[in-house]
């Protein structure tokens, strides 16, 4: 089964895959699709509030948040690795619960994070927020390092997140039935 629907513009079938019995969710993978992610950066730049610095989450956030900081001229971007790497020192963590993930995951940042981050403008990214953990985490790792939040943004908002005033988005997308039918 698939939900077909129009992101930035671009006509994708996304797979449904399930959760629970009751509910399923459309899979949206900006991996290998180069074309999505350069058309969804623009949009969220076009709606972004003026930022030093974006952070996204380990992993699939990873080349929205690299092709935003292309189209915005900035150097570096910041990604919250989901674990501890030899070169990182002084390591501060979140756990993040996702909807997407069977366990419970750490986020991390390192000193050099930190440093880049620390009284700047910090711009959330992220592929899809569903559950808003993840989003979360972020957040919480960002108010640890004493950046500043100026948005939250997404290319997808699931479910009840599409509902939220606290976020930036450009498509909401559904969740399903096991069916396939819209809940």
């Amino acid at each position: 089964m698939y939900y077909e629907m129009t992101i930035a513009g671009l006509k994708r079938q996304l797979p449904l895959c399930r959760i629970t019995d009751d509910l399923y969710i459309g899979a949206f993978i900006m991996f290998s699709d180069v074309e999505i992610t350069k058309a969804s950066a623009e949009q969220l730049l076009a709606k972004a509030p003026e930022f030093d610095v974006i952070i996204t989450a380990e992993s699939k956030g990873i080349p929205l948040a690299y092709e935003m900081a292309r189209q915005a001229g900035i150097d570096d971007y910041i990604v919250a690795r989901k674990g501890a790497k030899l070169y990182m020192q002084n390591v501060i963590t979140t756990d993040v619960d996702s909807i997407t993930t069977d366990h419970i995951q750490t986020l991390c940042l390192g000193q050099t994070e930190i440093d880049k981050m620390k009284g700047k403008r910090i711009l959330i990214v992220d592929d899809v927020i569903s559950t808003g953990e993840s989003l979360r985490s972020l957040e919480v790792l960002v108010n640890q390092v004493g950046g500043n939040i100026v948005g939250k943004m997404a290319v997808l908002a699931e479910g009840e997140a599409a509902d939220r005033d606290d976020i930036i988005f450009l498509e909401k997308l559904p969740v399903f039935n096991a069916d396939g039918s819209v809940k």
